[in-house]
C-alpha cells in the first residue's frame, strides 16, 4: 500500500483511470482507491480536479523547456526553433492525446467560467514560455504582435493535433509551418 503517493504518481494514475472512463467520468475518489490511499493523500498535492489538468499541461512545458536546453536548438533558425519546441511540447501530450481533449473540453463546460479564465492564462503562459525557449528578445509592439500571431498559431496547431490523430508528425510539422508563416518575417528574423 502506497500511503504517500507523490504528485507525479497521482496525475499518472488520473490518466490511466481517464483513459478507460473519460476525463468527465473520473473522479479523484477512484483515484485515491486506485492508489489504495485516502483522499486527503490526495489533496496534499491537487485541491481540485482541474489541478490535474494545470499539472499536465506543466509537464509538457517542461518537455519544452527541456529540449530549449539541447545544444543544436540554439543553431537553428527562429522559425525552425518555434516548430522544434512545439513539437516537443506535443509529443509529451501525445500518450493521453484523447483524454487531453477531453480534459479541454471539460474546461469549456457553460458552468466552468473559472476553468475558462484558467485556460486562457494556460495558454498565454505556454506560448511565453515558447517564445522564451525559442530565445525570442523582441520588445513592446514587436513583442505584442508576435505574442499574438504566436498564440494564434499554438491554437490552430494544437486543435489540428488534436482532431488528427493518425497524422505522422511530418504532416503536423508542414501544417506548423503554414501556421508560422503566418507571423511576419520581419518579427521572425528579429532576436
Amino acid at each position: 500500500m502506497n500511503r504517500s503517493p507523490s504528485a507525479q504518481q497521482i496525475l499518472d494514475c488520473a490518466l490511466e483511470l481517464a483513459e478507460t472512463c473519460g476525463w468527465e467520468r473520473l473522479h479523484l475518489f477512484a483515484v485515491a482507491e486506485q492508489l489504495e490511499v485516502g483522499l486527503d493523500a490526495i489533496a496534499r498535492h491537487y485541491r481540485q480536479k482541474d489541478d490535474l489538468v494545470e499539472a499536465w499541461f506543466d509537464r509538457a512545458d517542461s518537455a519544452m523547456l527541456a529540449r530549449a536546453r539541447a545544444p543544436d536548438l540554439a543553431a537553428l533558425q527562429p522559425e525552425k526553433r518555434l516548430e522544434e519546441l512545439l513539437i516537443a511540447w506535443l509529443n509529451s501530450l501525445a500518450a493521453h492525446r484523447a483524454v487531453t481533449a477531453q480534459m479541454l473540453l471539460y474546461k469549456l463546460e457553460p458552468g466552468h467560467v473559472h476553468l475558462q479564465v484558467l485556460g486562457l492564462l494556460r495558454i498565454s503562459r505556454t506560448v511565453q514560455w515558447w517564445r522564451e525557449a525559442a530565445r525570442r528578445g523582441n520588445h513592446t509592439l514587436s513583442r505584442i504582435i508576435e505574442e499574438s500571431l504566436l498564440s494564434t498559431a499554438y491554437l490552430c496547431t494544437f486543435l489540428h493535433w488534436l482532431r488528427h490523430p493518425q497524422e505522422e508528425e511530418a504532416e503536423l510539422r508542414a501544417f506548423l509551418r503554414q501556421q508560422l508563416r503566418s507571423v511576419p518575417l520581419l518579427l521572425l528574423l528579429r532576436p
